[in-house]
């Protein structure tokens, strides 16, 4: 190899700042709709009250960590219970393949949390120093006055959309009302001032500085999508069919009446103004690209002022795209042997979880045999062996009836549990509360059985009569 092969440059190119321009159309309202339900929802969920009854908190969405709870509405989640989030972890994953494989980064460009928060900080900074040639002038004349005003301002705003965001975050790990309070008069845990701190800092950074450099750099999806995607599904797609060859109007008018050819597209770059990640899409499907639709909108706007039909950027696939060269009508194919796998597998778990958390109980128990030592001999000649039990109580305070069964001539014994007259030993559990208890049971001579014996611990509730079983084993002295 000679020296003459090694081109001389930077090994990384110089990013290059975007200056998106606004638009309006329907991709544009669509997105603003999402950006105020999400934030909407996300800034005052922990403020939504949901009445659980006494002694319970009463904020619909909390993650009450000191008491390892999870409250959703009317749904309470144990930690016994994390299958229900590997569930959703699932359906989720499941959600994106099937956005993905019907409309390309549908959640990228629309649904996003960066996406999202960007657009907010893009808006702020419209509205403090204008829009797309506003904005390159005045980082033109950055030590003006005027200028160093508007920066400012933007900035402070900035950092206080990044700050209730991460004030937003802790609010749903404790009561919201109380947690602002303590907050505003600097009595709220260091814990909960260190995290809105570090949210405060990514969002800032990443909305309002990292912007589109997150979409085409640090996050994994467009990887992954470039990989999943198909030649059925929709992407934001130039026409090239019908936009080429590309000049001004007169020129495509003065074109056509000689019988020449004449494309659409009048190489305007609103497109490419437009675009939050600066991708010029008429280069086809890149990975800058987050398949927004604001150049649909743009592109719409400019074929509707020059009286041409609209359509020349919209939702397309690279079928139709080798169709209408050969002259074929456009053909679209949403469902498909991909489309139904992924629904399927949504409906699948879904249902699953559903199922489990209609008919779950609302009490458990589990037994633990004592290991040192297995057992103990009696001075009677009988043996005892002893047990960790533990009650789980999901609902209000309620009393248990402890019964060993499956072990003839049996006995057993609570700690600091006195047996009620009618020989029933019973256990008292506090509302949403788990209790753990030391049961030893004892066998006679007479009755020992010559193995280690399975046996069944049962927890009865002394109102409803619903039960809950454990198994575990007996081992006599001989083992």
């Amino acid at each position: 190899m000679t020296d003459d092969t090694f081109i001389e440059g930077p090994l990384y190119e110089k990013r290059r700042k975007v200056y998106p321009q606004s638009v309006h159309g329907p991709f544009r309202r669509i997105k603003w709709a999402i950006l105020c339900v999400t934030l909407g929802t996300y800034y005052l969920l922990p403020f939504v009250r949901w009445n659980r009854g006494p002694g319970l908190p009463d904020q619909a969405v909390l993650i009450d960590f000191p008491h390892r709870r999870f409250y959703f509405f009317f749904i309470e989640l144990w930690p016994q219970e994390v299958y229900y989030f590997t569930g959703l972890l699932i359906i989720a994953a499941m959600t994106l393949f099937l956005m993905n494989a019907v409309a390309g980064r549908l959640w990228c460009g629309y649904m996003c949390p960066q996406t999202v928060w960007t657009d907010l900080f893009y808006a702020v900074e419209r509205w403090v120093e204008g829009d797309r040639r506003q904005r390159m002038q005045g980082d033109k004349d950055y030590w003006t006055f005027g200028h160093i005003r508007k920066v400012a301002l933007k900035h402070f705003l900035w950092i206080m959309i990044a700050w209730w965001t991460g004030g937003a975050w802790v609010l749903y790990f404790d009561d919201a009302p109380t947690l602002v309070k303590e907050l505003a008069t600097f009595q709220a845990p260091f814990l909960a001032y260190l995290w809105i701190g570090i949210l405060t800092a990514t969002t800032y950074v990443f909305a309002g500085h990292a912007r589109e450099q997150m979409c085409i750099y640090m996050c994994p999806w467009p990887r992954i999508q470039a990989a999943l995607t198909d030649e059925w599904a929709l992407n934001v797609t130039y026409r090239r069919d019908r936009g080429e060859p590309r000049m001004s109007v007169k020129k495509a008018d003065a074109a056509r009446a000689h019988g020449e050819l004449a494309g659409d597209c009048v190489d305007c770059h609103q497109c490419i103004n437009v675009c939050p990640t600066g991708v010029d899409i008429r280069h086809g499907i890149q990975l800058g690209c987050i398949q927004c639709g604001l150049c649909i909108d743009a592109c719409d706007n400019v074929m509707r002022e020059i009286g041409r039909p609209k359509g020349l950027i919209g939702y397309d696939t690279d079928i139709n795209m080798q169709r209408r060269r050969e002259g074929k009508p456009p053909i679209y194919r949403i469902i498909r042997p991909r489309t139904l796998v992924y629904a399927a597998a949504i409906a699948i778990v879904g249902s699953i979880m559903l199922y489990t958390l209609a008919t779950r109980a609302t009490m458990s128990i589990n037994v633990l045999h004592e290991r040192n030592p297995l057992f103990v001999q009696l001075a009677d000649g009988g043996v005892r062996n002893d047990y960790t039990v533990r009650l789980l109580n999901k609902g209000a305070a309620r009393s248990f009836a402890i019964e060993v069964k499956d072990l003839p001539g049996a006995r057993a014994h609570i700690a600091g549990v006195e047996r009620k007259p009618d020989g029933r030993l019973i256990v008292e559990v506090g509302q949403d509360q788990t209790r753990e208890i030391r049961m030893s049971v004892q066998v006679a001579p007479a009755q020992m059985p010559k193995a280690a014996t399975d046996i069944e611990i049962e927890a009865t509730e002394i109102a409803s009569g619903q039960t809950a079983t454990a198994r575990d084993h007996f081992v006599p002295s001989d083992q």
